[in-house]
C-alpha cells in the first residue's frame, strides 16, 4: 500500500537550485527523495541540539559536585589506563 504524501511549492535562490540539482543528479536522486533526505537530517540534528541544550541546562542547575568529579576522573582514569583488559 502506498504510502500518503503532501505536495508543497518551495522556491530557492538560483543558486541553491543549481546546486541542488548538481547533488542530486551526481547521486542519483530525485528533487523530492533529495528534499526529504535534507528535512529528515535537519529534524533530526535539531531534536539532538534540543537534547543537548535540555542537559546543558540540567547542569548549570545541578552541577556535579567535586567528590562526583573526583569518582567520574578516577573512573575514567581506572578504564582507560587498563590497556592490557583490551
Amino acid at each position: 500500500m502506498a504510502r500518503a504524501a503532501a505536495k508543497i511549492a518551495l522556491s530557492l535562490p538560483d543558486d541553491l537550485f543549481r546546486e541542488v540539482e548538481r547533488v542530486r543528479k551526481r547521486r542519483g536522486k530525485t528533487r523530492s527523495a533529495l528534499v526529504q533526505e535534507a528535512l529528515r537530517l535537519w529534524l533530526r540534528q535539531q531534536a539532538e541540539a534540543s537534547l543537548v541544550r535540555e542537559w546543558e541546562e540540567g547542569y548549570r542547575r545541578l552541577p556535579e559536585n567535586a567528590a562526583e568529579s573526583d569518582a567520574a576522573e578516577a573512573t575514567a582514569k581506572f578504564a582507560f589506563d587498563s590497556e592490557d583488559d583490551w
